[in-house]
């Protein structure tokens, strides 16, 4: 049965998942990078990067992925919908591979690119975009890619199976927070942590069964 996963999203120690204000020049606000630097070393993300456990954590993000879902803020900076010739951060040729869904309150029609990806915007509650996604995903998992309020929709509406989270060893102090309003999410969960010498502790929960 194909599942809904959660993979390589990094959140700081005090929960946030990006900064602000976001921004064209600044699309994680105030963080900056500071929250990927330890994805920036592997070879997930550069070739000449290296291996570890940092980077066999982060390969697992497009294994067995058949769609996304991202929310608005991912696709593009504030105010993206205003701009008919926005085609998301990624140029030409994104990294997905695979149909992406957008959730917007302002759906256009579906943008085609390069390398297999094809946006669809959709403005549709957690259940009902989780339904397109794993018609689109022909019988493989669906990746929900972010960010944090659109991971925190989906956990709270008990939708998502296996979720990989990166805990980075700075302190925000304001953003967007991944867990407000989910108090005793881990109750549902398996969780296992792994730290590593970049710094960074790898968390993955996983659903339990629901006779458990």
């Amino acid at each position: 049965m194909p599942l809904t996963r959660v993979h390589n999203l990094s959140i700081s120690l005090d929960g946030f998942a990006t900064g602000e204000p976001q921004s064209a020049d600044a699309p994680f606000g105030h963080a900056g990078e500071r929250l990927h630097e330890w994805m920036f070393a592997t070879r997930f993300w550069e070739p000449s990067g290296s291996g570890g456990v940092d980077d066999a954590f982060a390969q697992r993000h497009s294994q067995g992925i058949g769609a996304e879902i991202m929310g608005a803020n991912k696709f593009g900076p504030p105010g993206w919908q205003d701009d008919p010739d926005w085609q998301g951060w990624w140029g030409a040729n994104p990294p997905f591979r695979s149909p992406t869904f957008v959730l917007t309150h302002r759906p256009r029609p579906p943008l085609e690119m390069e390398g297999g990806t094809t946006f669809h915007f959709l403005d549709a509650p957690p259940a009902e975009a989780l339904a397109a996604a794993l018609e689109a995903a022909d019988g493989q998992d669906v990746r929900i890619g972010g960010g944090a309020t659109v991971v925190r929709d989906f956990v709270a509406a008990g939708l998502v199976d296996l979720m990989h989270l990166v805990q980075v060893p700075i302190v925000l102090g304001r953003g967007v927070r991944l867990w407000d309003g989910l108090e005793g999410t881990e109750n549902d969960y398996d969780i296992e942590a792994v730290s590593t010498p970049s710094g960074v502790t790898h968390l993955t929960f996983t659903r339990k069964p629901a006779d458990s």
